[in-house]
């Protein structure tokens, strides 16, 4: 079995690129922990749809305030000028280009940056959400994701199977073994556990990974 990155290493991987003072959206579950791992001497002002804006860390279980959530429903603490707004408003922000970076998880993305994030199936959610306006409204859009599903299969695709979240949004893929870009229609490798050659990265991925140029290790800590 290929050896991987844990969750936790692929948020590190993936805040590593979050600039300085960049207004940021990261997508419920898995990519809300890209927060716990912004560089030294840099500060990311994060966004929630409900309505927060410049939130903090999760505060220390026993002192939540409850009516301090984010769209996941998970409480969080506020930093010195941390704003409120309507709902309506937040998706204004949004809709209106002023996120610098959106921060998903997928089931699968195609290689002309198409992206699936929501399910139809028996353990699928109701509908698509915020994923859609976001996908269209930052100006950059990341997933963080495993390689391959559960059973095996990629997650990395010609062409996505499962509804669209957004058709061509997606710039750059960190995964469990990769980092991989979406350039003129193809994914292009940037990074690659070093254990890992490209035929065995090649064999669990769903679309021809183009390489341009030198193809750096994929290095992170222990985490």
């Amino acid at each position: 079995m290929i050896a991987k990155l844990t969750n936790n290493q692929i948020a590190w991987r993936a805040a590593q690129d979050i600039h300085d003072g960049a207004y940021v959206n990261l997508g419920i579950g898995f990519p809300e922990k890209v927060a716990q791992y912004q560089p030294p001497g840099r500060e990311a002002i994060f966004h929630t749809e409900n309505g927060i804006l410049n939130f903090g860390e999760a505060p220390r279980s026993g002192d939540e305030d409850w009516d301090l959530i984010n769209a996941g429903k998970r409480a969080v603490t506020l930093k010195p000028g941390s704003a409120f707004f309507h709902h309506a408003d937040s998706f204004a922000m949004v809709r209106g280009g002023h996120l610098d970076v959106a921060i998903l998880g997928a089931y699968e993305v195609a290689e002309n940056g198409d992206l699936a994030n929501w399910s139809t199936g028996p353990k699928g959610v109701p509908a698509v959400g915020g994923a859609m306006d976001l996908v269209h409204g930052a100006k950059r859009v990341a997933v963080i994701t495993d390689h391959v599903t559960k059973d095996g299969k990629p997650k990395l695709l010609q062409r996505c199977t499962l509804p669209l979240t957004g058709v061509a949004c997606v710039t750059r893929v960190y995964t469990s073994l990769a980092v991989i870009d979406i350039e003129g229609g193809r994914f292009v490798l940037r990074e690659k556990l070093s254990a890992l050659s490209l035929d065995e990265l090649q064999a669990v991925t769903g679309a021809e990974l183009r390489v341009n140029g030198a193809v750096a290790d994929l290095i992170v800590p222990e985490l």
